[in-house]
């Protein structure tokens, strides 16, 4: 299969970050149903109504030059098991892939292999599950569909503690939060976080800040978006305060 160059940020876009999907249709409709360029921060898939609809709304997105997503632990994980690679199966990975034909399929895998891990704009960053400052030296390297290492790992799985949570999954710390520099604010889905249904803002000790988008889409909560100015429209108004 031939890989398609990676995506990339538009220049001078407004923007609209959405958290994790989850095949939560409608409210991914919603919105997507903007001017601005859309950045989907990964988890398109798995435990809402319709994975494949939430997949079709992100490649007419795609199509038209008015979107891109991250790859997310759980897209990862779908692309290993179309490929008939090992992975842990469960009933959200097999309903998925029932409500996929043959053509969303082959798009899929197509898409997967070339949405980045993370991407950097400015003075924003934006990634799936946590933050490395590796991430600020560079563009992420290519995807591989296959069991993520080192900073790629972090990218998708964020920071885990080796502990076990009542429910089963992989605790996982935020101690990455606080390694984040002075002026750059890391857009972050993976982690449902928030108490109050919102967006929440996190501050880093090291001048930083996070702010995680993961409010429930399709697991019981709802979807969350947060809408940018264009860059040029931020260092025009940061200079007029100055």
């Amino acid at each position: 299969m031939m890989v398609e160059a990676p995506l990339s940020i538009p220049p001078n876009r407004a923007l609209r970050v959405v958290g994790d999907v989850h095949g939560d249709v409608s409210a991914f409709a919603y919105a997507a149903d903007t001017d601005r360029f859309v950045i989907q921060l990964g988890d398109l898939v798995d435990y809402g109504p319709d994975s494949a609809g939430a997949l079709r709304i992100m490649f007419d997105l795609i199509d038209r030059g008015q979107g891109l997503f991250l790859l997310g632990n759980h897209d990862l994980k779908l692309a290993r098991f179309l490929l008939g690679q090992k992975v842990r199966s469960n009933a959200e990975l097999i309903a998925t892939r029932r409500q996929m034909d043959e053509p969303l399929r082959a798009r899929f895998l197509a898409e997967a292999a070339r949405a980045p891990l993370w991407l950097q704009s400015g003075p924003r960053l934006f990634i799936h599950a946590g933050f490395h400052t590796d991430m600020l030296l560079g563009p992420p390297p290519p995807t591989e569909i296959g069991r993520a290492v080192g900073v790629n790992a972090r990218a998708l799985f964020g920071e885990p503690t080796g502990m076990t949570q009542s429910d089963g999954f992989p605790e996982r710390s935020l101690r990455w939060v606080h390694r984040i520099p002075p002026n750059i604010t890391v857009y972050v889905g993976h982690d449902r976080r928030s108490q109050d249904g919102r967006p929440l803002e996190q501050p880093s000790r090291a001048g930083g800040r996070a702010v995680f988008l993961d409010t429930g889409a399709g697991k019981g909560g709802h979807l969350s978006w947060i809408d940018l100015p264009p860059l040029e429209d931020r260092i025009e108004a940061a200079a007029a305060r100055s």
